[in-house]
């Protein structure tokens, strides 16, 4: 029997603003898993769209991750240098009537049937496309594509009719998300994926496309999302701030309470490197399974499917 592969984890941030404490969740529960598991930690800027990137923010975050103490394996990974590997994809599903040229405009779009991920795209340009300017989209059918969420339990979704064909290479000629991020998963040879539950109805799409590949897999777990006092993601499109630079210490508990790990308040007085100790010998990911969202306002409690914290 061979054995297992070896574990190889990621966090994988957009330089779009600032390291905020949702993005701090993400590091921190996927940096423990991966170290907990005896594998391998990567860190991945994901550089791949230049209108959206705030100057100086891959510096920043950077700096952040390096301050609040985390230590990943290897150098750190610019998604952008990977894009002879992204369009060697795209060329292999154009290749294969995989996928296809579509016109469409958002505008075009707008009378397109709603449906639970947002306008479903209606296969306009499935067979074929005169317009000068183009996206690249990816077939999909209405069978289920099923994943088993390590935390959040059996997950499915028929993409032909929740979401329709999705773009890989947009009308800008910038690739696009789905396509890169399992790309570079598969070619960095990640096996778990631990990342914030707002990215789970992407995970279908990643499957569809790794499929298609004939790619492996990885292993996901989707940890609550963190939000604001309104109930509100914290994300860069809704002004989260950057997490600070001086408390690090009680932020980084705060981000601890936040996962139910539960540190002892004799960490309070303590330096980063005894936090990190401490959560390296302590860290539980399954005190998080079920639980989907933080409580506004606060970062040590959560709320659970059934609305329970």
């Amino acid at each position: 029997m061979s054995e297992p592969p070896e574990y190889v984890g990621r966090f994988a941030p957009s330089p779009t603003g600032p390291l905020h404490f949702g993005s701090l969740l993400a590091a921190v529960a996927s940096r423990l898993e991966a170290h907990c598991q005896g594998g391998r930690w990567l860190l991945r800027i994901e550089d791949i769209d230049p209108p959206r990137e705030r100057p100086g923010a891959t510096r920043r975050i950077l700096e952040a991750l390096e301050r609040y103490g985390f230590e990943w394996d290897g150098p750190v990974i610019y998604q952008s240098r990977s894009e002879t590997s992204h369009r060697a994809a795209l060329e292999r599903l154009l290749a294969a009537g995989l996928a296809y040229p579509c016109g469409c405009s958002r505008r075009d779009l707008l009378d397109a049937p709603a449906g639970p991920l947002g306008r479903v795209y209606p296969g306009t340009c499935r067979t074929g496309s005169n317009a000068s300017e183009f996206a690249i989209r990816v077939r999909t059918d209405d069978s289920q594509t099923d994943f088993v969420d390590r935390l959040q339990g059996a997950q499915n979704q028929r993409l032909e009719s929740e979401s329709g064909d999705f773009v890989v290479l947009r009308r800008d000629g910038l690739i696009a998300y789905q396509l890169a991020v399992v790309v570079d998963d598969y070619e960095q040879g990640v096996t778990d994926v631990v990342r914030g539950i707002d990215l789970m109805d992407s995970t279908p799409r990643q499957i569809w496309l790794q499929r298609l590949l004939g790619y492996p897999t990885p292993s996901y777990a989707h940890i609550p999302v963190a939000t604001n006092a309104a109930g509100i993601k914290l994300s860069k499109n809704t002004g989260a701030p950057a997490v600070s630079m001086e408390a690090v210490a009680p932020t980084l508990i705060a981000a601890l309470k936040a996962l139910r790990q539960a540190p002892p308040d004799t960490l309070a007085g303590a330096g980063t490197r005894a936090i990190w100790d401490w959560s390296l010998a302590h860290w539980n990911l399954h005190k998080l399974d079920g639980y989907l969202q933080l409580k506004p306002g606060n970062h040590a409690t959560a709320t659970s499917k059934n609305g329970l914290s």
